[in-house]
């Protein structure tokens, strides 16, 4: 599929990897329509001339009239925190993806992208694990209730008439990333960042703009009813990660303490910005995500997409960097 002139449906275009892709997609030539659960206007958006629809992924008539006159649905909206209600997270992962989904059929899109992530493999899994698993739901609501999306949607694929690509994004890092980027940082700035367990294993990284080609190199190619893992495919050590945030920031390198140490502080410190009436900014679950042991596979990625990760952690740390000079990042948070 030739991507120029093509009308693309980004939900939760508000968001991190949303926003990239508004524009990139604009650079590449395409027409970009977005869909956000906030009423707040976004700047870039309006400076990129997107057509914004205000309302929720769960509602059936806001998909639909959403959908109408779109090529493709790149479905990026969901929930990402490391916890919380399962109910909550099967409303809008599970049921807002498969309402996202049958909006399109019904509209006439002819390809559907759904974004989900390497965390449908757990905390624990096999060293260069495939797309073939194994899946594990952790008693996570996140993990779980992305794998059963992935279940979900690929029941509606149908092509050609209408195909389903599903990308398993690694932890998406590079400018406006909040999970790898501005929060640890922000903590790092506080004298509270500790590695855990003196952050052995692999964080699996991947730069903003790589998942993005991933994703586009999919929907060129047409290849139908697949999953993707996209990742920068480096073996970085989450030590060598964090070691890297640091002195881009000129902060002093992080600590390491047991994994149980970390998770106690940080339940206290829950517990006290509840008191305080605080925002809530990281919560003890968070740990089970910055501690996997292994790297994830993209050889089929690199042989069905001929993906090629062209922003290494090199490049990528000094694009951050340069976002950061220029970025009050406190505010994000708020």
């Amino acid at each position: 599929m030739n991507l120029k002139d093509k009308t693309l449906l980004i939900t939760g275009i508000n968001e991190f990897v949303g926003l990239r892709t508004a524009e990139l997609a604009i650079a590449q030539g395409m027409k970009v329509r977005g869909l956000q659960t906030s009423t707040a206007q976004n700047k870039q958006l309006q400076n990129l001339g997107v057509e914004v629809t205000i309302g929720s992924i769960t509602d059936s008539t806001i998909a639909q009239k959403a959908c109408q006159g779109v090529d493709i649905v790149l479905h990026t909206e969901q929930i990402a925190e490391e916890t919380g209600a399962i109910k909550h997270f099967r409303d809008v992962n599970v049921g807002g993806t498969i309402n996202m989904a049958k909006a399109a059929k019904q509209a006439g899109v002819k390809t559907f992208v759904h974004l989900s992530s390497v965390m449908v493999y757990g905390f624990n899994y096999p060293d260069g694990v495939t797309e073939s698993g194994p899946l594990s739901g952790e008693n996570n609501p996140y993990c779980q209730t992305k794998i059963e999306a992935e279940t979900a949607i690929l029941e509606l694929n149908n092509p050609p008439d209408f195909g389903i690509i599903i990308i398993r994004a690694g932890d998406v890092y590079g400018p406006g990333s909040i999970s790898w980027i501005v929060r640890p940082i922000l903590m790092m700035r506080q004298k509270l960042f500790a590695c855990a367990n003196d952050a052995k294993g692999v964080i699996n990284h991947v730069y903003i703009d790589n998942l993005i080609d991933g994703i586009f190199l999919g929907i060129e190619k047409e290849i139908y009813s697949e999953i993707f893992n996209i990742t920068d495919g480096q073996e970085t050590s989450w030590k060598e990660y964090f070691m890297r945030l640091a002195a881009m920031e000129d902060l002093q390198a992080p600590l390491s303490l047991s994994k149980d140490e970390i998770k106690l502080f940080l339940k206290l410190r829950v517990q006290g910005q509840k008191l305080f009436r605080k925002k809530v900014d990281i919560l003890p679950e968070s740990i089970d995500f910055m501690t996997r042991p292994y790297a994830c596979s993209i050889v089929k990625a690199q042989n069905l997409l001929n993906y090629k990760p062209a922003v290494d952690l090199e490049l990528g740390m000094q694009q951050t960097h340069e976002w950061l000079q220029k970025t009050d990042i406190q505010s994000l948070m708020k």
